[in-house]
């Protein structure tokens, strides 16, 4: 059944974004990385990402809170690997340090054919997917990973929330052979927070084996949901570990003191003197030609190859199979066809309220084009 969205236009969009990252202290680069962010995430359907919730995020344990501060300047620490950079984003805006870090590491990578960049002290930088998709689009293979804001979920056995939703994402540059980057990009939860305040706003369920409410118990009820599970019970549980771990050796610290902890046992309390709150991030770009034989069957080259591959995978009856990032690939020209963002009518109401904000028009739903999707 068709879903009814509408259409607003980019640069009004992008203009709202700009406005109200700058009535909140930040810079006005920060204020377009984060309008290049938040544009790139609604034009490729990430409704859980979008401007609502990364002003949302900044409202509660961003600049509102100490957790990032505007203007701030990320802090190179000397390292003696030419191929590695460890920053310190000094509580810098997510979204910027990001941008940043992975161009950064695609620096390295055209000189020695990896590079990565470990950031500790960071603010959430939302959607990991967009990062990885823009390198890729470059021709990189472009991975990221970041312990997320809050320890929300519980581990695989447990009862108490001490992970983060932790996202890894993977972007690998397979436009000429399918037509769109390869992003395999998701919460080490089965699903993400973002995804169950979407659900809330729009009156919808959780899918079954996704949250427990306060009392631990199974919900699908998004107004119930209190805490996350990992997906694929102990393989999700293990992948969120590893992110955790690897975030520690960063330098991060307790997870559920991250953000200020999510438990109401923590939330709330003084933070432990000489204790950190933030999180970390990790990102590595590897040039194609760095790890690359050459020797691909029949003669076919780089290209070739992976397309006679995924064509394979998607062959002998698999062909209504989809692969990651086509949703998002869909959507994105969706975007290009309705000539503008699309946004539910729950999601202009929450935008008019960023507009209140800032002093800014509101925008009338009732006057906005709409756009029918599949």
């Amino acid at each position: 059944m068709p879903t009814t969205y509408h259409v607003l236009p980019t640069a009004a969009h992008n203009d709202l974004v700009r406005a109200a990252y700058v009535h909140r202290g930040y810079t006005a680069a920060e204020a377009e990385d984060a309008a290049r962010f938040c544009e790139m995430a609604s034009a490729h359907g990430i409704r859980t990402h979008n401007a609502i919730k990364a002003l949302h995020l900044d409202h509660l344990f961003g600049s509102a809170t100490g957790g990032c501060k505007p203007g701030a300047e990320v802090k190179v620490i000397e390292k003696k690997f030419a191929a590695s950079e460890v920053w310190d984003a000094q509580l810098k805006l997510g979204q910027s340090v990001a941008f940043s870090a992975m161009e950064r590491c695609m620096e390295m990578a055209d000189k020695y054919g990896i590079g990565q960049v470990s950031v500790d002290n960071a603010f959430h930088y939302l959607w990991g997917g967009g990062y990885v998709m823009d390198a890729a689009k470059k021709g990189y293979i472009a991975y990221t990973n970041c312990t997320s804001t809050l320890g929300e979920v519980v581990p695989f056995g447990g009862k108490f929330p001490v992970l983060g939703t932790n996202p890894h994402s993977w972007g690998l540059p397979t436009q000429d052979a399918c037509g769109f980057p390869i992003v395999i990009d998701w919460a080490t939860s089965t699903v993400a927070m973002g995804r169950v305040q979407q659900l809330k706003r729009e009156g919808k369920p959780l899918p079954p084996g996704a949250a427990v409410d306060a009392e631990g118990n199974p919900t699908t009820d998004a107004n119930a949901a209190q805490w996350l599970l990992p997906f694929g019970a102990h393989k999700g549980y293990g992948l969120s570990l590893l992110i955790e771990v690897m975030g520690a050796m960063i330098g991060g610290s307790l997870p559920t003191l991250r953000g200020g902890g999510a438990h109401p046992d923590i939330k709330g309390q003084p933070t432990p003197a000489g204790e950190k709150r933030t999180s970390s991030f990790y990102f590595q770009v590897i040039h194609p030609d760095a790890i690359s034989s050459g020797l691909f069957a029949q003669g076919r080259d780089f290209a070739g190859n992976m397309k006679a591959v995924i064509d394979d995978i998607l062959g002998h009856g698999n062909e209504g199979c989809m692969l990651p990032g086509q949703p998002e690939a869909q959507n994105a020209a969706h975007t290009s066809k309705a000539g503008g963002l699309l946004f539910s009518t729950a999601e202009v109401d929450a935008l008019n309220e960023i507009a209140d904000e800032v002093g800014a028009a509101r925008f009338d739903a009732a006057s906005l084009p709409t756009y029918d999707t599949p």
